[in-house]
């Protein structure tokens, strides 16, 4: 497939084209189509008018001005400066644009180099800018002031070589240039102190939580306050940033020391949400049920074959172009260069360039059409579903940082107010959800008996929260088996009867099918009367993830022979409780099944089932069903025996089954009589 990106080679096209192309180049990136702290400028092609340029010169110019109103964390003073000088640049540009100046070739390669410049300033201030990567860009802070000094020298010597006197522009606008070239030449650009100073509090803290030292909260506030992280959701705005910024390193290769140092962060981060943000101010941005839509139709005609790399025959994770106009993913088609090969290995034209640009369109498509299909796109996603990687932590400051978190969380889950034990569990669902230390961690610090007190809370956000967190730690061996052994199945079982929401029922058989895993805890839960009809139930009348939970949660107590049984005649009974489900039955050998587990079963719960079941089968069935029974001789007998032996429901639900059955037999007696008595009569007159 060969969609192009908003950003491609103009070698030798027409000038219609050119234009389009340069004002592509004007617009802004995306941040998700871009790899943080890279570059991807593009040149200009040496054949390129005078006007194209300008056209897309002057727009990337005025976005970037138009940073002066956006929040800069860290490089404040540097990014200051910068826009600065791009606005004067404005002016310039603007003035030769307006007068319509006929310029040298030279001129327009000069102009070409300032606008490769300004393409670069463009990223680096995005970065700067960027939604949930302060921390990052402060650890960041002498690689970006490094970065600033490059693109300002470039900046410079374009200015330099700049023949200034051939243009005939304003006086003043002529001075205002000089004195942007004198500044960028004499300009440091050192990375700000008060960035340093933050830096240097940070790896302090850092430090402390390696050797096992919980750090000065009012330490860790002036780092945040910094960073103007002021609330729960910014803070874990950065901890997404970061976890992602870790699956993609451990899925390239990355300098070996970025990964421990990104995990460093993300406990720091983590540490920082649970322990110093008291409020969830965005609690459903995380965790939200999954409930995908329908393909949109304009993506229902697309082929996933055209997404596949023509090199690797792979699904491409990175779309970029080459020269010819031929997209590959980044990871093959740098492969292919940096093996001496000059020619595009879908055309076999020869590579007028190494210099590859990301397609940002295609890379949309596919990110949209996998989205709207429930398929991982990207390596970084598919490494995070394989969360054995998480079994250890990530660095010893990140480990010490969550054993402080858990202790704290587990003291809020038993002594804190309500609202406190309701972000604690919060807290866990999320830290458990998919790491298997931290999972540990929570575990060894005492969080599972607490949760399982607050099953029994009637706010429904609190109950939802406990359940999930339960379900995450019934992943782990020793959560399973703490679960268990505190007597917590009843609580969630209740729960799973009746939760007070879908989603906290839904929780409760999923966490039903983690501790079937292990076998003896299959018996005692299909040996709990409420266990499988409660997840039968919720089979008929859950959410999509509830229903799959319900069902994988009885697949895995089917497992155990002793549960067939009962899950067949928990099946019978939600089959019984409709017309439909009824007549089906009757016409198969379902129904002379349950009469004969009627009569033949030991098992109290196994004879309620089944006078349930034909209740419901009578109810809506009808007569038909009705005179089945009838004509079963020994069927009367085992209802009188439930009446006194049974249990309460049981003998309940047998008292109906004996009145229906009588009104069937008067029923059928007045009718034989009303039938019979003419024939009486007429036998008589003969």
């Amino acid at each position: 497939m060969s969609l192009l990106p908003h950003q491609f080679y103009v070698q030798n096209q027409s000038s219609s084209v050119l234009s389009h192309t340069i004002a592509s180049m004007a617009q802004k990136f995306d941040g998700c189509d871009r790899r943080i702290l890279t570059f991807p400028a593009v040149r200009p092609c040496e054949s390129i008018s005078l006007a194209t340029l300008l056209g897309s010169l002057i727009p990337l110019s005025r976005n970037i001005c138009n940073f002066q109103s956006k929040h800069f964390a860290t490089q404040r003073r540097n990014s200051r400066e910068i826009i600065r000088q791009v606005s004067i640049l404005l002016m310039f540009f603007e003035e030769i644009r307006d007068c319509n100046y006929v310029l040298s070739h030279s001129v327009i390669l000069c102009l070409s180099e300032l606008h490769l410049s300004f393409q670069k300033i463009m990223f680096l201030l995005e970065d700067c800018t960027r939604d949930g990567a302060r921390i990052w860009m402060l650890t960041k802070c002498e690689f970006l002031a490094s970065h600033v000094r490059m693109i300002i020298r470039a900046l410079a010597t374009a200015l330099d070589v700049l023949p200034l006197s051939l243009i005939d522009v304003d006086f003043e606008i002529k001075e205002l240039v000089e004195l942007v070239l004198k500044q960028s030449r004499k300009a440091e650009f050192e990375p700000d102190p008060d960035d340093k100073l933050a830096s240097k509090r940070l790896l302090a803290i850092l430090s402390q939580f390696e050797k096992g030292i919980e750090p000065d909260l009012n330490g860790v506030k002036r780092v945040l306050d910094y960073l103007q992280i002021k609330s729960w959701s910014e803070c874990n705005m950065e901890i997404k940033f970061l976890e992602e910024e870790i699956a993609f390193s451990e899925s390239s290769n990355c300098d070996e020391t970025e990964v421990p140092f990104l995990s460093s962060l993300v406990g720091f981060m983590s540490y920082s949400r649970g322990v110093i943000f008291e409020a969830l101010d965005d609690q459903n941005s995380v965790n939200r049920v999954d409930a995908r839509c329908s393909m949109e139709t304009h993506f229902s005609c697309l082929n996933p074959e055209d997404f596949r790399c023509p090199i690797s025959l792979e699904l491409m994770l990175d779309p970029v172009t080459v020269s010819t106009g031929q997209t590959y993913d980044r990871s093959s088609i740098q492969k292919w260069l940096k093996a001496g090969n000059k020619l595009c290995p879908k055309t076999g034209e020869r590579l007028t360039s190494t210099e590859v640009v990301p397609n940002s369109i295609l890379r949309k498509v596919i990110k949209k059409f996998y989205a709207n299909n429930g398929i991982s796109l990207s390596k970084s996603e598919r490494q995070s579903r394989d969360i054995s990687r998480t079994a250890a932590p990530g660095s010893p400051a990140a480990a010490e940082a969550m054993k402080f978190l858990s202790r704290f969380l587990s003291s809020r889950l038993a002594f804190g107010t309500n609202q406190q034990k309701n972000k604690a569990a919060y807290e866990i669902r999320l830290l458990a959800k998919s790491n298997i230390f931290n999972r540990s961690c929570l575990i060894k610090a005492g969080s599972v008996p607490p949760l399982l007190k607050l099953l029994c809370s009637t706010d429904a956000s609190t109950q939802e929260n406990a359940i999930a967190a339960l379900l995450k730690l019934s992943k782990y061996a020793s959560g399973k088996k703490l679960i268990m052994a505190r007597g917590g199945l009843p609580s969630v079982l209740a729960v799973l009867e009746h939760g007070l929401s879908l989603e906290a029922r839904q929780s409760a058989a999923a966490t039903i099918f983690y501790l079937s895993s292990v076998k003896e805890y299959r018996k005692v839960i299909g040996e709990t009367p409420e266990a499988i009809p409660a997840l039968v139930e919720l089979i008929k009348e859950g959410t999509t993830c509830g229903k799959k939970n319900a069902v994988v949660a009885i697949f895995g107590l089917l497992l155990l022979p002793e549960n067939h049984q009962k899950v067949l005649e928990a099946v019978l009974a939600m089959l019984a409780e409709n017309v439909e489900g009824a007549l089906a039955i009757l016409h198969t050998t379902a129904l002379h099944l349950i009469t004969a587990i009627l009569q033949t079963s030991s098992s109290q719960t196994a004879k309620e089932y089944c006078a349930s079941t034909l209740l419901s089968l009578c109810i809506n069935g009808g007569v038909e069903v009705v005179a089945v029974l009838a004509k079963d001789s020994s069927l009367m007998p085992r209802l009188f025996s439930l009446l006194t032996d049974g249990t309460a429901h049981a003998s309940k639900k047998a008292r109906s089954l004996i009145k229906i059955m009588h009104n069937f037999h008067e029923t059928s007696s007045l009718r034989w009589m009303s039938s019979a008595a003419p024939r009486a009569q007429c036998i008589q007159e003969r």
